[in-house]
């Protein structure tokens, strides 16, 4: 049984994000959560939200049961690039610089066996 959630539009760069994804990929969703809770980047809180909101679109599933985190496991986790916000700075000799002001777009596939 699988259960997807995506998070859209979050006002991080992707690579950035991308830097936390190999720690809890393959992982269950209580050890994801761990690690996460731990880790000191900024990715780490969005990521944790969406994985919590995975494992809770399994209850909606399957309504009578009950699930365990231990024994649920993160089957996928990417993340796409969103539309990048794009503001201009003065620079010298009047100049105008750009600012790429990136958005991500978490999706997180939580698998339950049983």
């Amino acid at each position: 049984m699988e259960a997807v959630a995506k998070t859209k539009y979050i006002r991080i760069s992707p690579r950035k994000v991308r830097q936390v994804l190999p720690l809890i990929s393959g992982r269950s969703v209580e050890d994801a959560l761990n690690i996460l809770y731990f880790t000191q980047k900024s990715a780490s809180e969005p990521l944790a939200k969406t994985i919590r909101s995975a494992f809770a679109n399994l209850s909606n599933i399957d309504e009578n049961k009950r699930f365990d985190m231990r024994e649920a496991k993160i089957k996928n986790a990417y993340v796409d690039a969103g539309p990048t916000l794009k503001r201009f700075r003065p620079m010298s000799m009047g100049r105008a610089g750009r600012i790429r002001k990136r958005t991500s777009h978490i999706t997180v596939v939580v698998e339950y066996s049983d």
